[in-house]
């Protein structure tokens, strides 16, 4: 069954969803953050079919969310890295993560902690503020229509 693009909704989270909507793109790129480069790295963490790896991988760099690079080790393989707009799903995949802790544990421990590479401090929990610094929550907030006049 064929999806239906939602790459010209006039909403932002559908127009994200069609580009990382899939489990599969965001563990990919979950790995690419953790430093995995090559297709071989990919597979062995995610446990993905070649043909299901080399569709995603193929969309992420057609969507350019990772780039298609020669090894930096010079052999004659491909290394996947993150470009800009890739590195900037780290927040969402945070937001992920410590969604999932509070709420897909009952109970369990989740077996890693993200840390300040720095520190060694756990990271905080992600917070929206206002422009003044006030925390908010989704009831302080609205969307405006840009269009209406």
């Amino acid at each position: 069954m064929r999806r239906t693009s939602l790459d010209t909704v006039p909403c932002p989270v559908a127009r994200s969803l069609d580009v990382i909507g899939d489990w599969w793109s965001l563990l990919i790129v979950r790995d690419a953050l953790l430093g995995r480069t090559r297709f071989g790295e990919f597979q062995k963490s995610l446990g993905l079919s070649r043909n299901i790896l080399t569709q995603r991988l193929r969309a992420l760099v057609v969507d350019g969310i990772l780039d298609q690079v020669p090894a930096s080790d010079g052999s004659a393989y491909q290394e996947y890295v993150l470009t800009p707009k890739g590195r900037d799903l780290f927040q969402v995949l945070v937001a992920l993560r410590q969604w999932g802790i509070k709420h897909c544990f009952d109970g369990e421990t989740c077996d890693s902690v993200l840390v300040d590479r720095a520190e060694g401090l756990p990271v905080k929990p992600l917070e929206l503020h206002a422009a003044d610094g006030r925390l908010l929550d989704a009831a302080d907030t609205m969307l405006l229509d840009q269009t209406a006049a």
